[in-house]
C-alpha cells in the first residue's frame, strides 16, 4: 500500500499520488497517460493530473490496482 508520508514531492495536489517505493515500471504511465509522467532524473513516477471524468477516473484507479508494488495511492 502506498505511504503518503512517502509522496513523491513532484506530484500534484488531489486524490492520487505515487509514493517514493515506484520502480518506474511504466505500467500506470502506459495506463493512464495524461495523470503519470516519469520523472527522468531521479526515475520515478508522478501524478501530473487529477482526474476529473467518469473515463479519467477509471484510467487512474485501474492504474493504481494494477501497479506491482503498490505505489500508487488514493486519498479518496
Amino acid at each position: 500500500m502506498a505511504d503518503p508520508i512517502q509522496k513523491a514531492p513532484e506530484n500534484v495536489s488531489g486524490r492520487y499520488y505515487v509514493d517514493l517505493t515506484c520502480i518506474d515500471c511504466d505500467l500506470c504511465r502506459e495506463t493512464a497517460p495524461a495523470h503519470f509522467v516519469r520523472n527522468n532524473d531521479d526515475g520515478h513516477t508522478f501524478v501530473v493530473k487529477q482526474p476529473k471524468s467518469p473515463d479519467e477516473e477509471a484510467a487512474c484507479h485501474l492504474a493504481m490496482l494494477e501497479c506491482p508494488v503498490e505505489a500508487i495511492g488514493d486519498d479518496g
